[in-house]
């Protein structure tokens, strides 16, 4: 039998200089610096400026150990950061140049029974990086870092969001591996509806007979394998499985194949053990009279995607721990999403990640890594590419989260419109990956999946690769260039990265700063222009801010406006638009940026119009026709059947108009209702506005509409594990949102942008503070309207 031994403890970090430095493996240079206090955290203030040192310098790691006996005696490491020597005993195994793929080396000939060294330097990889650069030749990114010279994490040379923090070490499990015989060197198990075929690759160390085994849902089955053979193929049909189904349409049973390799006398050799579930999974791309869809089919049925664009949740990657992953996710699907896009500018995520989104329903795409620059397609960073592909298909192949491989980030649509080819001068960009290498990789070894060339994507080079009437969109001149109603000019097939940015919560910023006072300038911000970008936001819809707290909160408003009227809108297009990927769901350290949750893991107010808006049944009031119409919106498989009042309503809360309107919504449907001119028609629209349901319209923009000053009274009520805020309305106020963080740092609330009537009451739930004092609850900067930033 395989015997592992995992080789995480006692561990050194050397500099070039010769300090010494307790070690975490897995970990990074960066972590056990600051964990030894030799350098400040570079995540506050501007200490990230004054470390860029580290990444233009050698590290060496190095620990001792005892060995195990075997007939072969490997070292597998996971992942090495980046460009690594790998020496035990004074014997070189190898050398590594990619950050995405594992190394086994034989450790023959240096490995002793005691008293071993092994000893891993990690070179620069900006020097690497800028090695290749010169003997390729430079091409064009979207940042002035070599990025796309090296296989690693591209946005740890920072990004306008990110820091840049370019990492060492030894960032996956480093171990031994005794095996004899024989080993599972490949494990691919192809999983349909109801059937599994295996295909296994074998390593040998010397001709025997085997037999493969396979093992799922309490059937069996098994096969010869010749003693010269090096490959294996095994199948089980399965018909009583249970489907697999995303989150909101059925539940998701998880069934343990295992895998195991057994000698002619049926003794153990190597085992192999994953969970697996059964469903079919397609993307619908014809050809239509609007263009072409891009529909996700899962068991026959189709599903429209909300989701969100994730990126590496820490610029750290090694410290994100299974209990991160699942505090981030878990605030991902309680938003109503149930797709993430892993993005192409971090990392194949991890079997965690995987794992969690197998076990809550959640759909993955996931980005080879490549974003925003033009890569070199002749060694030494072809052959790697080819490499790593291989390895993080297979690797990734088991789970049912996963749905579509795709190519690139802004990669192909750079090369149509950020002047590529003039930079270039026919020199290599990645098309060949793109188009050539990555699919042959995907259907040859996982051909149960759909690949997609980028993000954006039309479908064939013919087409302009950002055409919204097909494939996958990115709308990016809202945020840049264009005011977020530009939103509602768009009639995309599939949207997978839109955005509109604020700053982090109030506890964020004032953990990350320490500079007094705060001012808009105070966060950090990586985005060209940015901050002014947020301001001329906020023109038409909010008056300039006159203070810090009212640029804080109007930021962070206007960004929850933006997304939720773009969502509502590309919503209201199904079955047109059939996916929304918003940009982004969370930071990889306190920052200014798209997130709907900050780098310190608090939710702004955009995640909380993000569960409104991503409900798997939304109503919402859209133009039509001249007119307005209530269109209803129906993810969920059930029949939708309700009756409803649409009302028009003054802001002093008397009824103007109504109707009543009973809404019959298919599953998987949606219904449109014109409502009647005299519902839909303002008598003054600077104090009027339409409610149905939980859904408004107003008929003019925030900064034109006549609020009056916002009143409320607050009452505070103990509970367990916090307090009860009983706010009731003495006039109408719009979006109120009470910011807990302000009081407690560790507070959390339930609800936020809440419109009431007057008369009106809610209940708002905080949990992770005992302050019952109704004075630090019921005036800003902790409770907040509209009404404060217009009201005349």
């Amino acid at each position: 039998m395989a015997v592992q031994r995992p080789l995480h403890t006692g561990w050194t970090l050397r500099a070039a200089d010769g300090r010494e430095f307790p070690a975490a493996v897995p970990g990074c240079v960066h972590t056990d610096l600051l964990a030894a206090g030799a350098i400040p955290d570079p995540f506050l203030d501007d200490n990230e400026d004054r470390l860029h040192w580290i990444g233009r310098s050698a590290w060496v790691y190095e620990t001792t150990f005892d060995g195990i006996d075997g007939e072969r005696v490997d070292l597998v490491a996971e992942g090495l950061d980046t460009v690594a020597a790998v020496e035990l005993n004074g014997v070189e195994l190898g050398r590594t140049a990619n950050m995405h793929r594992s190394y086994r080396f034989d450790t023959a000939g240096a490995l002793r029974p005691s008293g071993n060294v092994l000893r891993v330097r990690f070179d620069s990889a900006y020097d690497y990086a800028e090695r290749v650069r010169d003997e390729v030749g430079a091409r064009p990114n979207a940042y002035p870092e070599p990025f796309q010279y090296i296989r690693k994490m591209a946005s740890n040379f920072g990004w306008d969001w990110g820091p840049t923090v370019v990492t060492a070490g030894i960032w996956r499990p480093i171990g031994l591996h005794a095996w004899s015989t024989a080993r599972l060197a490949r494990v691919r198990p192809l999983v349909g509806a109801d059937r599994v075929d295996l295909h296994v690759d074998l390593e040998r160390g010397r001709p025997a007979a085997l037999r493969l085994r396979m093992e799922v849902a309490g059937r069996t089955t098994t096969a010869e394998i010749a003693p010269d053979a090096t490959a294996a193929t095994v199948s089980l049909e399965v018909p009583d499985a249970r489907r697999w189904w995303p989150r909101g349409h059925g539940d998701q049973p998880l069934y343990d194949l295992q895998v195991t390799l057994e000698d002619a006398g049926g003794a153990r050799l190597d085992a192999w053990h994953r969970r697996i579930g059964f469903r079919t999974v397609e993307w619908d791309t014809t050809a239509d009279a609007d263009g072409s869809r891009f529909t996700l089919v899962v068991n026959g049925r189709p599903i429209f995607v909300r989701g969100v664009n994730w990126i590496p949740d820490d610029a750290f990657v090694t410290r994100v721990d299974r209990a991160r992953y699942a505090e981030r996710i878990a605030q991902a699907c309680d938003a109503g999403v149930n797709y993430l896009r892993v993005w192409g500018g971090g990392i194949y995520e991890s079997d965690d990640f995987y794992d969690l989104a197998d076990e809550l329903g959640l759909l993955v795409g996931q980005d080879f890594p490549f974003a925003c620059a033009a890569y070199p397609e002749e060694p030494p960073i072809g052959p790697e590419v080819a490499a790593e592909a291989r390895e993080q298909v297979v690797r990734l192949m088991p789970h049912p989260s996963l749905v579509l491989w795709v190519g690139n980030n802004e990669n192909i649509w750079g090369y149509h419109d950020w002047g590529w080819p003039e930079e270039l001068q026919g020199r290599t960009w990645g098309e060949g990956y793109y188009l050539d290498v990555l699919p042959r990789i995907v259907a040859s070894l996982d051909p149960t999946r759909t690949y997609w060339p980028g993000s954006p994507y039309s479908g064939t080079p013919d087409l302009h690769p950002n055409d919204p009437s097909h494939g996958t969109t990115h709308i990016w001149d809202v945020w840049n260039t264009h005011d977020y109603r530009h939103y509602g000019t768009y009639r995309p097939r599939f949207l997978a990265e839109f955005g509109f940015q604020a700053p982090p919560a109030y506890a964020t910023l004032r953990r990350s700063v320490t500079a007094e006072p705060l001012t808009p300038e105070s966060s950090h911000q990586k985005a060209t222009g940015g901050n002014e970008k947020l301001l001329r936001g906020l023109s038409g819809h909010f008056p300039p801010p006159s203070s810090f707290d009212d640029w804080h909160w109007s930021t962070q408003l206007n960004q929850a406006c933006a997304l939720a009227f773009g969502i509502e809108h590309f919503r209201s297009l199904k079955p047109l638009c059939m996916g929304t990927i918003m940009w982004q769901l969370n930071d990889d350290w306190p920052v200014t940026s798209w997130s709907a949750v900050d780098g310190d893991g608090r939710r702004k107010p955009l995640w909380y119009a993000l569960r409104r808006v991503y409900a798997p049944q939304l109503l919402t009031i859209q133009p039509r026709d001249g007119g307005l119409a209530l269109v209803a919106l129906n993810d969920t498989p059930a029949r939708w059947q309700t009756p409803l009042e649409v009302r028009r309503v003054s802001f002093t809360g008397a009824v103007l108009a109504k109707t009543a309107i009973t809404l019959d919504v298919p599953p998987g449907g949606a219904a449109t209702v014109p409502l009647p001119p005299d519902v839909a028609t303002a008598d003054d629209p600077s104090a009027e506005l339409l409610v149905a349901g939980d859904a408004v319209w107003f008929f003019a923009e925030d900064v034109d509409l006549r609020y009056p000053a916002p009143a409320v009274d607050v009452a505070v009520r103990p509970i367990s594990g916090g307090v009860a805020l009983d706010v009731t309305a003495r006039t109408f106020v719009r979006d109120l949102t009470v910011f807990p963080d302000r009081v407690d740092p560790s507070a959390t609330i339930d609800r936020q942008l809440v419109t009431l009537l007057p008369g009106e009451s809610v209940t708002l739930t905080v949990h992770g503070t005992t302050n019952t004092d109704p004075a630090a609850w019921s005036a800003a900067p902790v409770l907040r309207t509209a009404n404060d930033l217009v009201a005349r």
